[in-house]
């Protein structure tokens, strides 16, 4: 079964808030947008890559790696609605994203996938693509097990995205069936905090966050020695 791949991009210097004082947060949520969207287009089963952005500078890097871009329309700030429930900004763009997809793709399923897994690998989402193949709608929990990091829907079945604090329970009553994959899997390790971020560099990470840290001096694990690019 082949599938396209739908990432939310923020790409914002707003981004990633809870890395603290790191420096050029903005340009680590960036990197990691990039290595996400790089595994997933090295993905034999994916595609297609359709990526949903506001911000022109982060499009432009992302549709040269090969994805195809979807023009953000933010909502008004007063229409935001419950970030978990089917309202807020990331879910609209998930819902612009996945129109696209459909509109261009019919007959294959829907991945969307968040866009801050700098360490993720392309047989970690081979082994969410075959497990998802089982259902009509799956989901794949973040390592924490209470968000999502990827929702996944085979062809011609519907959902709304739930994205948001406590997703994964919002998902799974929504009908998405939780894949049964190690907690220590690369596509269940979102970076949100600098421990996050620190785990996925022991474990390593794509060429343009290991790229971006090694020039940041105040990034957990560099001084350590933190092991940088993997192989995807």
């Amino acid at each position: 079964m082949s599938w396209v791949a739908v990432v939310p991009v923020k790409g914002t210097p707003e981004a990633k808030s809870r890395l603290g004082d790191l420096p050029d947060r903005g340009g680590l949520a960036d990197a990691f947008a990039l290595d996400t969207v790089a595994a997933l287009l090295d993905t034999p089963l994916i595609g297609q890559v359709f990526v949903v952005t506001a911000e022109e500078a982060i499009a432009a890097r992302l549709a040269e790696l090969g994805a195809v871009i979807v023009p953000e329309v933010r909502l008004d700030p007063t229409d935001q609605g419950d970030q978990g429930d089917q309202g807020g900004p990331l879910n609209a763009a998930i819902r612009q994203g996945t129109d696209a997809a459909r509109a261009a793709f019919p007959g294959r399923g829907i991945a969307v996938v968040t866009g801050d897994l700098p360490a993720l690998t392309v047989a970690d989402v081979e082994a969410a693509l075959g497990l998802a193949a089982a259902h009509p709608l799956s989901m794949v929990a973040d390592e924490e097990g209470t968000g999502t990091t990827a929702l996944l829907a085979l062809a011609g079945v519907l959902f709304s995205p739930r994205f948001g604090l406590g997703s994964r329970a919002a998902h799974e009553a929504a009908g998405h069936v939780p894949l049964g994959l190690p907690p220590t899997a690369s596509i269940r390790r979102d970076v949100d905090t600098v421990d996050n971020l620190a785990e996925a560099l022991q474990r390593g990470v794509g060429v343009h966050t290991s790229a971006l840290v090694a020039g940041t001096s105040g990034a957990p694990g560099v001084a350590a020695g933190a092991p940088g690019q993997i192989e995807r």
